[in-house]
C-alpha cells in the first residue's frame, strides 16, 4: 500500500511538472527534456522516439500519442504534425508542445479528446530543423539564415518532385522524414510554417496536366484539400478572414492552392500526397516568422481548436482491408475511388489496409489485385468525423491465395511524363494514369 501510494504521488508530481509548460521558446535540450517528461508521466499513452538526426547530430524527436502508441493497429489511422522545418519559423514548434500538453492532460477528462486518442495514432514532430532553430541567434520577423539546415539547404525544396527533376542532394533531415513516411501508414498530415496567415494545399508545383495554365494546380482530390484547408482556417481565430499580413496579399476564406500562391519545387506536402499516400497541407501561422515569446500564449489560443478539429479529419471517407480466400491480408492491392486516380496508385499496406479521404457522397471503390479481376463496390460515405471512424468497406478476393510482389512508385517526375504523353496524343488524365497503373503492375 505504501509503495503504491508513493508511486501515485510520483506520477502526480510528474503530471504537475509537465502541465506547467511555459510560454517561451524551448531550445533543443529543453525540448528533449519536456518530451521525455511527458512520456515518463504518460507511458501508456505516449511513445517517444527519434526518426533520425540532423546534420549537426541533433535528434529529430517524435512523440506518438494514442491508445496504442507503440505500434500501428488495424483500423486506426495514422496522423502527423511537423513543425519548424524552416528553423527560423518558430510558432509551430511551440504550439505543438502545447498541443501535446493539452492532449495528455485532457485524456480521460474530455470525452472528445479521449475518443480522439482512442481512435487515432497521432505523431508530433515539434522540429524538423533543430540546427536551423539553434542557428537563429537574432530572431527576425522576415528572414534569417536559420531558415536552412546546417548545409545551407531549404528542406522544403529538398524532396523528390513529381513535376521536375530535383537534383538537390537529399539532406539527413529530409531522408529521415522520407523513411518515416515509408514506415508508417500516414493518412493525414500538416506542416507548420510562419511568415503568412493561410492554409495552403497541394499542388505546390504543376504543369499543363494539372491545369497550371489557369494559375491553379489541381490534384485529383482537390475538393478534399479545399475542405481540409477550410477546416483549419474556419476553426482558427482569424485565418478565415483572409486578410493576410498586408494589403497586397489576401486569401479568400484564409486558404490557397499552393501553386496559385507561388510555385514551389521539391516541397514536402506534394511528396506526402504523391509518394506517401498521405494528404498534407501547409499551415502558415504567423505574419512574423520568429515573434516575441510573450505572443506565444495568444498563438496557442488562436490555433488550439483548429489543431484538434483538423486531426479529426483523418476519419473522413472510407477504410477497410483487402483479403484473400483464406482471410489473409493482401498488401500492395490498388484501392482507389473511381474518377480520382492517383499518379502513384494508392495501395494497401502490409496488413491489407487502405484509407481513402473522401467527402460525404456516393463513390465507386475499385480494388485491384495485380493479375486478377478488379472488384467494384458502391458506397455512400457519411461524415463520420464526429464518430472517429471512417466508413468501413472490406474486399475479399476468393480466387486469390498469393500475395502480390512489393510495388513502389519510381522517384521520377511522373507528371512530366504525363505532360509529354498528353502533348503527343491528347488523352485524358484519367486514361493516362490508368496506363501508368498498368505499367507499374506488370513491371
Amino acid at each position: 500500500m505504501r509503495t503504491g501510494a508513493g508511486e501515485a504521488v510520483g506520477v502526480l508530481c510528474l503530471v504537475s511538472l509537465v502541465s506547467a509548460l511555459d510560454y517561451k521558446y524551448h531550445h533543443s535540450e529543453e525540448l528533449e527534456a519536456y518530451l521525455k517528461e511527458v512520456h515518463a508521466a504518460h507511458p501508456a499513452l505516449t511513445h517517444l522516439h527519434s526518426i533520425g538526426r540532423s546534420v549537426e547530430g541533433r535528434d529529430l524527436w517524435v512523440l506518438v500519442l494514442g491508445r496504442f502508441p507503440t505500434q500501428h493497429k488495424i483500423g486506426i489511422p495514422e496522423f502527423k504534425y511537423v513543425a519548424n522545418m524552416h528553423g527560423d519559423e518558430t510558432v509551430g514548434r511551440e504550439i505543438l508542445l502545447h498541443l501535446i500538453d493539452h492532449l495528455v492532460t485532457s485524456y480521460g477528462r474530455d470525452p472528445a479528446i479521449t475518443r480522439l486518442l482512442n481512435n487515432t495514432r497521432i505523431h508530433i514532430m515539434p522540429t524538423m530543423n533543430p540546427d536551423g532553430f539553434e542557428a537563429t541567434v537574432v530572431p527576425d520577423c522576415y528572414y534569417s539564415r536559420g531558415r536552412y539546415n546546417k548545409n545551407g539547404e531549404d528542406l522544403n525544396r529538398n524532396f523528390p518532385d513529381a513535376f521536375e527533376n530535383n537534383n538537390n542532394i537529399i539532406q539527413p533531415e529530409t531522408q529521415a522524414v522520407i523513411n518515416w513516411i515509408k514506415n508508417e501508414t500516414f493518412v493525414l498530415s500538416a506542416n507548420l510554417h510562419g511568415g503568412a496567415l493561410v492554409a495552403s494545399y497541394t499542388f505546390d508545383n504543376g504543369n499543363s496536366v494539372t491545369g497550371t495554365s489557369n494559375g491553379y494546380s489541381r490534384s485529383p482530390d482537390d475538393d478534399v484539400f479545399v475542405h481540409l484547408a477550410k477546416t483549419y482556417s474556419f476553426n482558427h481565430a482569424s485565418m478565415y478572414k483572409g486578410t493576410g499580413c498586408d494589403s497586397r496579399q489576401t486569401f479568400p476564406d484564409g486558404i490557397t492552392n499552393g501553386y496559385s500562391w507561388y510555385q514551389l519545387e521539391g516541397g514536402m506536402q506534394d511528396y506526402n500526397y504523391v509518394w506517401g499516400q498521405c494528404f498534407e497541407i501547409t499551415l502558415e501561422l504567423s505574419c512574423c516568422k520568429y515573434p516575441p515569446a510573450e505572443q506565444l500564449e495568444k498563438f496557442w489560443r488562436d490555433n488550439k481548436v483548429a489543431l484538434v478539429e483538423y486531426i479529426k479529419q483523418v476519419h473522413l471517407g472510407v477504410k477497410g482491408q483487402v483479403t484473400d480466400k483464406n482471410g489473409n491480408p493482401i498488401p500492395n492491392a490498388i484501392v482507389e475511388a473511381k474518377g480520382r486516380p492517383h499518379i502513384c496508385p494508392y495501395r494497401t499496406n502490409e496488413h491489407g489496409e487502405y484509407f481513402l479521404l473522401l467527402l460525404p457522397g456516393k463513390y465507386v471503390i475499385n480494388a485491384t489485385v495485380p493479375g486478377f479481376k478488379s472488384m467494384l463496390k458502391t458506397v455512400d460515405v457519411p461524415d463520420n468525423t464526429a464518430n472517429f471512424s471512417a466508413l468501413k468497406q472490406d474486399f475479399s478476393f476468393p480466387e486469390v491465395s498469393v500475395k502480390p510482389r512489393p510495388a513502389s512508385c519510381p522517384r521520377t517526375p511522373l507528371y512530366q511524363e504525363l505532360e509529354r504523353s498528353s502533348a503527343a496524343v491528347k488523352p485524358t488524365l484519367h486514361m493516362l494514369v490508368l496506363v501508368m497503373v498498368t505499367i507499374s503492375i506488370f513491371k
